[in-house]
């Protein structure tokens, strides 16, 4: 039988979701709770890969057990086991094709930006000082929909097949003082979110213009786009399946 775990985290003790050889992943912690617990080597699969520091407000996993399981009570148990910083919200089964990575229509990422200094805030939004034309940063928001091949906003060094990404949505709100990016697309490149942003903040400062992101995107060319913001103002936040997936 395969399941779905439902979860979020706090990444910043961690090097992002994926196993490292010498460093402490979610997934590393995830399946050494889950193999305990269900005395059985369990292997999990994550429906992305966030990077060092980065936060997840939902994400999900899956893995195969043989035996039967109750879920509310392995949720109660992987919680009470689990660090302070992951939690899981659900366990539940699903078609045994299903798949975490796969399978996801789509995902969203919010990115915080503070406007103004605050020590309760300092670990999770990204503080720019300087005064920034939001009415541009929304603009320049706006033309990311124009376009599908991202490779300018990607790490250089990386093995993926296609630069394709159908982005859905992209926009700046106001929130409380802070200044949120919410991005979703049915795909992210390694850094994506981060270079869009620092990108679109160089636009905000006036560095580069609102039609500079057009000839950026065009050039398909890494150093042409803007600098990565910090880890830590980025959150994974939504995760879209199938209503057909459960069983």
């Amino acid at each position: 039988m395969r399941y779905f775990i439902e979860l979020s985290y706090n990444g910043a003790a961690y090097h992002g979701w994926q196993i490292q050889p010498d460093a402490i992943s979610i997934q590393e912690v995830l399946e050494k709770s889950l193999s305990l617990l269900l005395n059985t080597p369990i292997s999990i699969m994550g429906a992305g890969r966030t990077d060092t520091g980065v936060h997840a407000k939902q994400m999900f996993a899956h893995f195969d057990f043989e035996g039967v399981l109750d879920e509310v009570n392995l949720a109660f148990r992987l919680n009470s086991f689990l660090p302070q910083d992951v939690a899981i919200h659900d366990v539940f089964k699903v078609k045994k094709d299903a798949h975490t990575r796969f399978n996801a229509l789509s995902r969203t990422y919010l990115y915080r930006v503070a406007l103004q200094k605050d020590v309760f805030s300092a670990n999770d939004a990204y503080y720019v000082k300087q005064k920034l034309d939001i009415e541009k940063m929304k603009e320049a928001a706006k033309i990311l929909l124009d376009y599908n091949d991202f490779q300018c906003f990607s790490k250089t060094k990386t093995n993926v097949k296609t630069y394709l990404c159908n982005i859905m949505k992209a926009e700046w709100t106001l929130v409380d003082g802070e200044l949120h990016f919410i991005i979703k697309a049915d795909r992210f490149l390694r850094n994506m979110v981060r270079a869009i942003v620092g990108t679109i903040i160089n636009i905000g400062l006036d560095k580069i213009s609102v039609e500079d992101l057009h000839r950026i995107i065009e050039s398909k060319n890494r150093s042409k786009a803007g600098f990565s913001v910090p880890a830590h103002g980025l959150y994974l936040i939504e995760v879209e399946y199938p209503e057909d997936i459960k069983i």
